[in-house]
């Protein structure tokens, strides 16, 4: 079965080397993982704007090749997680297939967003309630597609490098879905 790696690691100083790590515990687990880099495209005569729609359809690929998304919803520029992430999350779920999320954060959504008085964010806003580590409809993808979520608190220095939540969320979904594909 084939994962789709997805999360803000594509932003690290060595992508191919956090894409490596990951593949790597996916194979110990009995899974092939495609990172977003996997599939090679050659930006030479596009325009920026091009290029992202290159790189937006060639995602859909890899994700149409997948089983599962494994994603790292660990915060990215603010409190939630990144928004690239959630949508795919959201297309894998739409396309039927188990949504496994973890972060390396282990406060809740709640617990993350500044308030100025309790429920309630700076611009007068509410904010969720709902005892999840990010926005209900990406927990919801998760929940109710027989996938998983794990969580820690980590260091936010290895934030995006340190790997052991990431391990535990691999394991719980190869024990739910290659176990149930033997049988």
């Amino acid at each position: 079965m084939k994962i789709y790696l997805a999360g803000p690691d594509v932003f690290l100083p060595e992508p191919l080397k956090a894409a490596k790590a990951k593949q790597d515990i996916c194979a110990k687990y009995g899974f092939e993982g495609l990172f977003p880099f996997d599939q090679e495209l050659d930006f030479s005569t596009l325009s920026l704007f091009e290029a992202g729609m290159a790189i937006y359809r060639s995602n859909v690929i890899l994700m149409d090749r997948c089983d599962l998304i494994v994603a790292n919803m660990t915060p990215f520029r603010g409190p939630s997680m990144d928004v690239g992430t959630a949508f795919e999350m959201g297309y894998m779920a739409a396309k039927g297939k188990p949504v496994f999320g973890y972060s390396n954060e282990g406060r809740l959504y709640v617990d993350r967003v500044p308030a100025v008085t309790p429920g309630w964010d700076q611009q007068g806003q509410s904010i969720e309630p709902f005892e999840m580590h990010d926005n209900l409809m990406l927990e919801g993808s998760i929940y109710t597609s027989n996938g998983a979520f794990q969580c820690d608190s980590i260091d936010p220095e290895s934030y995006y490098t340190e790997l052991k939540v990431f391990a535990a969320v691999v394991q719980i979904a190869a024990a739910r879905l290659l176990k149930s594909k033997a049988n």
